[in-house]
């Protein structure tokens, strides 16, 4: 998988990798090039006494040196520009990946991993194409090239690079083999660290509320001391390596100035030969050292474009129709037929046999007991999920059938928990449509019943809200989540359960100014307050998953002994007679 990612996304940027391979061989000529130059000014400038020849060769040392630090840096450029641009478009391609996943993908992953997956994740492949393009260049190049350079100054010698050599892949092998599993393991715990952090920040009031700062802390803590206890066996196998990867070095250095200084006793070599081995030597182990450096790297990025891969290659629920219909036309219609629905690996269905059509214009509620199936009916409509049974139309098409674009842009959907994004009040409010004008705000905040609070706000429009909208109330945040689907303009309005936290004056205010203002618009309304629903068209009363009921508020009281007890349970016994 690792092969695979880096394939396709480092392709586009194949005349930058081209360029650090030109530029890395250039600085590699230099590199073997300046110890032979050395050993010439010991041998022939320095034994001889001759400061011409000195200053001559050590001029041109000092240009290649220069010359090999520029193509350096350039190499290093070059594979940064590739390395980071090819992060940038895995981390695109997560996100639109992700965008297009349904509710079900969405929780079989956990959002916690999904933000690692495209962080953390995305940073290691990143990070081994960066090095990569230096690392695993030089390396082969410096351990080759320095073999092939140390045996022309001295054959004799050779034998120490036989044995440094392997020793070091061994110690590089062994040491590998053990941090594998460790890496995948961090990875894991890493997702967990994330998902408890994301929880206590995401639910702070609730922990507050129930004194579990104690409780939650230390769940914390034990997630990241897992963490911790995993990293410190990889960063002990870490510190092991370069120490024994050291030890091979100066034993080998050690071993080349005590043979070699037999030989140059003996005559056959001279001074600056044998120290020209020795730095050809230092090159080759160099070269090794950087491959097993990029060993270690790699592991860990393979677990990490393992990840990449699962969340690339899953496959949504959402998937787009071959030949999508983009022409609505009965627009404002909703109609469920025998429509059913069950999560993966339910013995039950959620939902089942649920026949009913909403027309233009018309109010349709839906109310039921908690688990009832009320929120779940309502998302098959913007195919959040896809019906296991039956089918779903808008405007007179199948939404399996329909553009997706074309459906969202129909239907505006307040959630449950109504979700405000970071920037001002006019930038959430034209979420769904840009081009809205102030006048369009401004009459959207009126219905909602928001234009108050707004224009106390300081900024009024330009009035910054915070992610999530948490410096503002509760009940503030479903007035602007209700005008943002209001200036969207669709066909069809969803409410789930959307009035719950206004009191009960701005509900029916709210109300009456939807029902007058948008009497074309379509309205389905999830509701808990049976106060919410009296005057809608229809009221669909869900029981278990099933429509148990079908009517005005006066014939289910007739009709539905499910309905009346709801009824009864909130407005007492004489309002449901």
């Amino acid at each position: 998988m690792l092969g695979k990612i880096l394939f396709r996304y480092l392709k586009p940027y194949k005349w930058w990798l081209l360029g650090v391979l030109v530029f890395q061989i250039v600085a590699a000529i230099g590199t073997f090039l300046l110890p032979s130059l050395n050993a010439d000014i010991i041998d022939e400038g320095v034994s001889k006494g001759d400061t011409a020849y000195i200053w001559s060769t050590g001029s041109v040392m000092l240009a290649i040196s220069l010359g090999q630090i520029t193509a350096s840096i350039i190499a290093t450029y070059f594979a940064a520009r590739a390395a980071m641009s090819a992060g940038r478009d895995i981390r695109n391609d997560v996100f639109e990946r992700v965008s297009s996943f349904s509710e079900r993908e969405v929780s079989k992953f956990g959002p916690g991993s999904l933000i690692t997956r495209n962080t953390n994740d995305v940073q290691q492949v990143q990070m081994l194409a960066m090095m990569g393009g230096t690392f695993l260049v030089t390396a082969p190049i410096l351990a080759i090239g320095g073999i092939f350079f140390a045996l022309r100054q001295d054959v004799g010698l050779g034998w120490i690079i036989a044995i440094a050599v392997p020793a070091l892949l061994v110690i590089a092998l062994l040491i590998i083999s053990r941090m594998v599993p460790l890496f995948r393991s961090y990875q894991k715990k890493l997702d967990s660290v994330n998902r408890i952090m994301r929880e206590q920040l995401t639910g702070v009031r609730v922990v507050r509320a129930f004194v579990r700062e104690p409780i939650e802390e230390a769940r914390f803590g034990e997630a990241n001391t897992d963490i911790m206890v995993v990293g410190r066996k990889v960063g002990s196998l870490f510190v092991l390596l370069f120490p024994l990867f050291m030890l091979v070095l100066n034993v080998t250095v050690v071993g080349v100035v005590w043979f070699g200084a037999f030989e140059v006793d003996a005559g056959s070599v001279q001074i600056g030969t044998l120290f020209a081995f020795m730095q050809y030597v230092m090159l080759i182990l160099t070269g090794v050292l950087m491959a097993s450096f990029m060993t270690i790297m790699i592991p860990r990025a393979a677990v990490s474009a393992e990840r990449i891969g699962e969340v690339l290659d899953a496959d949504t629920s959402l998937m787009r129709p071959a030949n999508p219909v983009g022409t609505f036309p009965a627009p404002g219609t909703v109609t469920f037929a025998e429509a059913e629905f069950s999560y993966p690996g339910a013995q039950h269905p959620v939902l089942s046999g649920i026949s009913f059509t909403a027309v233009r214009g018309e109010t349709v509620a839906i109310v039921g007991s908690t688990g009832a199936g009320k929120t779940t009916l309502i998302s098959l409509i913007p195919r959040l999920f896809d019906v296991t049974g039956g089918s779903v139309e808008v405007g007179g098409v199948d939404v399996r059938e329909a553009d997706l674009e074309k459906l969202w842009s129909s239907i505006g959907l307040v959630p449950q928990r109504p979700f405000l994004f970071t920037g001002t009040v006019a930038s959430n409010l034209r979420y769904g449509r840009e081009e809205a004008t102030d006048e369009e705000l401004w009459h959207a905040l009126e219905i909602a019943q928001g234009r108050d609070f707004v224009e106390e706000m300081e900024g009024g429009l330009n009035a910054r809200i915070s992610q999530g909208g948490t410096n503002v109330s509760g009940g503030q945040r479903q007035r602007l989540a209700i005008a943002r689907a209001i200036v969207h303009n669709p066909d069809i309005l969803v409410f789930d359960d959307s009035f719950s936290a206004l009191d009960l004056t701005t509900d029916a205010r709210l109300r009456q100014a939807l029902w007058r203002e948008l009497p074309q618009v379509t309205k389905i309304v999830v509701a808990q307050r049976v106060s919410t629903i009296t005057d809608a068209d229809r009221i669909i009363v869900l029981d278990d998953g099933r429509m148990v009921g079908v009517g005005t508020h006066d014939e289910l009281l007739e009709s539905s002994t499910t309905y009346r007890e709801i009824v009864e349970s909130q407005l007492g016994v004489e309002a449901a007679r």
